[in-house]
């Protein structure tokens, strides 16, 4: 189907809404009954008349029905909650807010939403509970989105000591990892091994690999959008965490009680404390990571509602030393420092009960930098010299949405928004001085480059039958960058079919243009990544990408999903042989190789959402390839993260009330890299390094399995738990990387099994 008649479809079928004239509309706010928060995406749904809806990331929902004389029943489901049920009149439209209480209990929930389930027009698309993330098995006792997102099926991570998501052979950059709307654009503590998201300051996680709905834009491979949680307007509480290396605290409550609320949580790491004492002589040195999380909302009257909400994070490794003898001195210090900022600021408004809209502000900042100096004093001469160098990228954004909902056929959802990025690609400073009377102080390497994106989206969810719906949007995208400004028209179209009320068939394709990309140094393991725009010398990353699948839901609160997808991807970039970041005296755009990608699979995904026992399993089968004119002689070979069998199984078994067990398996085909296969002396007398077909060795599998045991305790003004768990509990020596010594091929691994243990409290 061409662009053109996407296009027309869509208008048609926007032109097709019916007279409103005798229909009545129920709309309002679904919320958590003791907090008062605003709940994401709770099923609303009046099953007489097999109509539904979900609440949006505000907690507001719409429905329009017919108009009638007799009543009907509308009903309201969320996971880990009490179903609602109540008796309306349709004799006039209403205002109706919903208020769930949670329950340990998951029964009703799972049944009430499970006709519902197969309602979702989207596919590729999971919900993550965050109670979930918090029964897995954590590295070190700290639970971890990120870690807990890498068990989906077509979602991996790169090995131990690398950062990053590799959703459907595309790379990290292709991910667009949303914090409240916000762009973070390095969501890795500790190189990798922690995530910056503190499971206890998140309400939801939406995970999204394809199908995407026109409202998202900007990346190729997924959305990951997460919400903190908005405070309670009731009551001040609390939780937190101690544990082997680090310690955390959540606080909300109302600011004035029913109309505005509080919640700010803050964690850090002390492995540069428990280094201290290990250090000797003058040295110091040492590791941390910190992160702050805040928000606060307020309500502004029964139409209008204000949220500001904010996060800081930082990393920071530094080592210094000093050394006297003699009236002779020396000293040096290097440090590596990186972290995120945003600010994010959100009104929106009940224009109706069938119109919502949504003003958003916001500015994201990523910083990166790496610094050393020396210094020294002999026989009363000084000599100083400073190296620093520095990149990052920072976002300011306006943005405004709106749902509009006319009939019960029609979803709408359409909106506007501009980003200012600015990039400091990597900028070198040099600095020496002594007393000979030499003074350098010179920067060199990459100016700031500005670039503004512009995008504008309509949406529309259309119900055709009781059994067939689609969403039908369009995404227009401008980027304008020095002389150049680059458009776009990405048509996405997802349909789904009901085969029968516990079986769906779904289908979509989906065109992203990416217009930022991340030049990763791929032979060190620390935070190196270099954000940059697309120029007039490099395009746009662009990628089609087409799945089709099959939902089904049984009775016992099992769900099963099978899906099959292929994906091309245009103008993906890599460094150029032998190229990197600490080679600031060359351009950024005369470093890198444009290419083309594919990657195509299938991925099968079960759950078990209810009893003592739940858990997931996910098995996906895939090929990802890579070719680029001048790597490789031209030739197509296989990406770093191609893994052709990817299996993860994860259960967390309730033994009783005080004593939960979990466990994880997760099993991989060794990554692909690059060997040398032989030598030659050349003329003179350097020896060469021929190296075989690019990422033509395989790795050994990887595999690990994870176990962890809750014992909790009910006190008289507060619940705590004490966590055991342990990491690789079967000592699984794992590739980290492969070197050759004396004509040997050795293998490094990282981590052996690692114990923990963690106390955890709320109040």
């Amino acid at each position: 189907m061409t662009t053109r008649s996407l296009i027309f479809l869509f208008f048609l079928c926007i032109l097709s809404i019916p007279s409103l004239a005798q229909h009545i509309t129920i709309s309002g706010y679904v919320t958590d009954k003791n907090s008062g928060e605003r709940l994401t995406g709770a099923v609303v749904f009046i099953p007489s008349l097999q109509v539904g809806t979900s609440s949006n990331t505000f907690g507001f929902y719409s429905i329009t029905i017919p108009a009638g004389a007799d009543s009907v029943d509308i009903k309201a489901a969320y996971v880990g909650y009490a179903g609602f049920e109540q008796r309306i009149g349709r004799g006039q439209g209403m205002s109706l807010d919903i208020a769930v209480g949670e329950t340990k209990e998951l029964k009703e929930v799972v049944v009430s939403a499970a006709k519902t389930l197969q309602e979702r027009t989207q596919m590729s698309a999971i919900d993550l509970p965050i109670q979930t993330v918090k029964s897995l098995p954590a590295f070190l006792g700290e639970p971890d989105i990120m870690k807990a997102i890498q068990l989906l099926p077509g979602i991996q991570g790169g090995n131990e000591g690398t950062s990053g998501l590799y959703v459907r052979g595309g790379s990290p950059d292709q991910n667009l990892i949303l914090l409240d709307g916000v762009p973070v654009y390095n969501a890795s503590h500790l190189f990798g091994f922690f995530s910056v998201f503190n499971a206890d300051a998140i309400r939801n996680v939406e995970v999204i690999k394809g199908g995407f709905p026109a409202r998202y834009g900007g990346r190729l491979s997924s959305v990951i959008d997460i919400n903190m949680k908005e405070g309670d307007k009731n009551k001040i509480h609390g939780e937190g965490g101690i544990g082997l290396v680090a310690s955390r605290l959540t606080l909300e409550g109302p600011i004035k009680k029913d109309k505005a609320s509080f919640m700010v949580s803050g964690r850090r790491t002390y492995i540069d404390v428990l280094a201290a004492p290990f250090m000797r002589g003058s040295s110091k040195g040492g590791y941390y990571f910190y992160d702050l999380n805040g928000k606060a909302n307020f309500t502004l009257g029964k139409k209008d509602h204000l949220y500001v909400s904010g996060y800081f994070g930082n990393d920071k490794f530094y080592f210094s030393d000093k050394s006297s003898e003699n009236g002779n001195s020396s000293s040096f210090a290097a440090g590596i420092k990186w972290g995120n900022a945003t600010a994010v600021g959100r009104w929106n408004h009940e224009f109706s009960p069938k119109t919502f809209g949504n003003l958003t502000t916001y500015y994201s900042q990523y910083r990166f930098s790496v610094t050393a100096e020396n210094g020294s004093v002999t026989n009363g001469a000084s000599d100083d010299f400073l190296l620093k160098m520095v990149s990052g990228i920072n976002d300011a954004a306006l943005k405004y949405d709106l749902d509009i909902i006319p009939s019960p056929n029609h979803y709408l959802k359409t909106g506007i928004g501009a980003i200012a990025h600015t990039y400091t690609p990597g900028a070198q400073t040099t600095k020496v001085t002594n007393s000979g009377g030499m003074n350098m102080d010179t920067t060199i390497g990459q100016s700031t480059i500005h670039s503004t994106e512009l995008d504008a989206y309509v949406e529309d969810d259309i119900r055709f039958s009781a059994k067939l719906k689609a969403n039908i949007g369009l995404h227009l995208a401008g980027f304008q960058v020095r002389d150049k400004f680059y458009t776009s028209l990405q048509p996405r179209v997802a349909v789904r079919y009901l085969i029968n009320e516990k079986m769906s068939a779904k289908a979509s394709f989906v065109q992203m243009n990416q217009y930022i990309n991340l030049l990763t140094n791929s032979s060190v393991g620390l935070p190196t990544d270099l954000w940059v725009p697309s120029t007039d010398k490099i395009p746009p990353q662009l990628s089609r990408q087409g799945a089709v699948g099959i939902a089904y839901t049984y009775d016992k609160g099992y769900e099963v999903s099978v899906e099959g997808y292929y994906k091309t991807m245009d103008n993906i970039i890599e460094y150029k042989e032998g190229a990197g970041f600490f080679n600031s005296t060359t351009s950024w755009e005369d470093k890198i190789e444009c290419g083309r990608g594919t990657s195509y699979g299938g991925e099968l995904f079960v759950q078990k959402k209810k009893g003592k026992f739940t858990g997931m399993l996910g098995y996906t089968l895939s090929w990802t390839n890579r070719t680029f004119a001048n790597l490789n002689n031209g030739e197509t070979f296989p990406y770093k993260y191609d893994r052709r069998h990817d299996f993860k199984v994860a259960g967390v078994y309730t033994l009783s009330k005080r004593i939960e067990m979990s466990a994880e398996w997760v099993y991989g085909t060794g990554n692909a890299i690059t060997l040398p296969i032989g030598y030659y002396q050349a003329g003179n007398g350097q020896e060469i390094t021929i190296y075989g077909s690019r990422n033509g060795y395989r790795m050994p599998s990887y595999h690990r399995g994870d176990v962890s045991i809750r014992f909790s305790k009910e006190k008289t003004r507060y619940t705590r738990s004490w966590i055991l768990g342990a990491y690789n509990v079967y000592n699984r020596k794992n590739p980290f990387f492969i070197y050759q010594e004396n004509g040997k091929f050795k293998q490094v691994s990282l981590f052996p099994i690692i114990p923990s243990i963690s106390y955890q409290f709320k109040f």
